[in-house]
């Protein structure tokens, strides 16, 4: 093993321990460095979400063979995992139960990554030149050196920021005691932040509605509790998705119960409400958009996130100039022009860039654009890796079938600014969308939480 070629993973999620797991199968030696105390830390974040799809659909082949010595008992396949059942029952096996456990760096956040004696623009003899990849533990900076590095580092810290502009609202970074983002546990671990407040939502994908069926379910028990849905865009019925005709009941469910509770009034809404600038009113938060104005005690900002490349200014990057996801897969993802039909499952030679050796896979590989899945996820890196060990025909072949899945038109379901899960997709879209209001969790899902 010591002359096989050792693979740099950033994010010790479910796609990067699927990456560890497919280079540990192919005969490499595999490092996970992870920023967060455990594996799955930014899933930690959203533990209390419900997915859409069901345990058959959210686990990795190659991490299951790793898991079967160990007595793992693999969970129901048609049940329905919250991110902390993912988390306890298959995340945090796979990554101290197995010999993954003895490859995985965690508190370790990478700070900068380049060629060993090459610099961005120097060309000649790149490619053979091994990786540096340089990171922070409570050590201090460290250096890995690897052949081959796969970053599955996601956008979860990354969220867009409430101007309508793509920029932060002016006034926002003043504001932030009183802004949120994401889809917090409103319902649970932070109920007390948000129990008899005025609270604004601003977002129109599933993190946004399952948030707002959490509030409307919150203010059934405390008085006082005002769920307020700004919506950017003039038709919010666009996020009530196909109800019954989803091809995923527990996300149609999730829709038809939101819009249950948006025509009682039970949620109150502004719609156009492009965010231009939050301030401090008289001890509450005042939201401007334009000449119009919203008064509330906090606001949950759900509008999706974005790739952090600042790690990798010294990389050769080919990346599309607006969905900032690789070239070659912008195309097939972009949300101005895509219309929740067919995302081929894609690998290696969409991932790649001009520096050989790099990938980017995962929620980061998809740049700005709204929805990701997670088995999409474990077919880039089964392809990856099979790339980076040379078997360039297993590299190519589709070993995923997803009938109908994809991400959504600005005229469909959501916006690119407003993350989530597109409508009419079939069942094998194991996506980390997620979870909300009781009639959802019956049918088996909920809100958005895309992995």
């Amino acid at each position: 093993m010591s002359d096989a070629k050792t693979v740099a993973i950033i994010g010790a999620g479910p796609v990067g321990l699927a990456a560890a797991a497919h280079v540990l199968e192919r005969g490499m030696s595999p490092i996970v460095l992870e920023s967060g105390p455990e594996a799955g830390h930014a899933i930690r974040q959203w533990q209390h979400v419900q997915l859409f799809s069901p345990w058959e659909y959210n686990v990795d082949k190659a991490a299951a063979r790793l898991l079967a010595p160990t007595g793992w008992n693999s969970p129901d396949p048609q049940a329905y995992p919250t991110g902390g059942e993912l988390l306890e029952g298959y995340l945090k096996p796979l990554a101290t139960r197995t010999p993954l456990r003895d490859v995985i760096r965690t508190s370790s956040r990478v700070s900068a990554i380049s060629r060993v004696g090459f610099d961005k623009a120097k060309t000649k003899g790149r490619e053979q030149a091994l990786f540096e990849i340089r990171y922070q533990n409570g050590k201090g900076p460290e250096v890995l050196r690897a052949d081959a590095v796969i970053d599955t580092s996601g956008t979860w810290f990354s969220p867009n920021p409430a101007g309508s502009n793509g920029l932060p609202a002016i006034g926002e970074a003043e504001c932030a005691n009183r802004v949120a983002y994401g889809m917090p546990d409103v319902w649970g671990a932070q109920r007390s932040r948000y129990a008899g407040k005025k609270v604004a939502v601003l977002g129109a994908g599933h993190s946004a509605v399952g948030t707002l069926i959490d509030l409307a379910r919150l203010a059934d028990e405390v008085p006082g509790t005002q769920p307020v849905w700004l919506v950017r865009g003039a038709d919010p019925a666009k996020a009530f998705g196909g109800g019954r005709n989803d091809k995923l009941a527990a996300r149609g469910a999730l829709g038809s119960a939101f819009a249950a509770l948006v025509t009682s009034g039970k949620i109150g809404v502004e719609t156009e409400f492009g965010v231009t600038h939050l301030s401090e009113s008289e001890g509450r938060l005042k939201i401007l958009a334009g000449t119009r104005s919203v008064v509330v005690d906090e606001l949950i900002v759900s509008t999706g996130f974005r790739p952090d490349f600042s790690f990798l200014s010294e990389l050769r990057l080919r990346l599309d100039p607006a969905i900032e996801a690789p070239v070659a897969l912008a195309p097939l993802i972009d949300p101005n022009e895509h219309s929740c039909g067919t995302v081929r499952p894609h690998g290696a030679r969409e991932l790649a860039h001009d520096e050989p050796g790099f990938y980017l896979a995962g929620m980061k590989s998809y740049g700005r654009a709204p929805t990701f899945l997670m088995m999409t996820g474990y077919e880039q890196v089964r392809s990856i890796a099979a790339d980076i060990a040379g078997d360039k025909k297993a590299a190519a072949r589709v070993e995923l079938v997803l009938p109908e899945t994809g991400v959504c038109t600005r005229g469909g379901v959501e916006s690119a600014g407003d993350a989530g899960c597109c409508g009419g997709a079939a069942k094998e879209e194991a996506s980390a969308c997620c979870a909300a209001d009781e009639t959802a969790k019956k049918a088996g899902a909920s809100g958005c939480g895309c992995a």
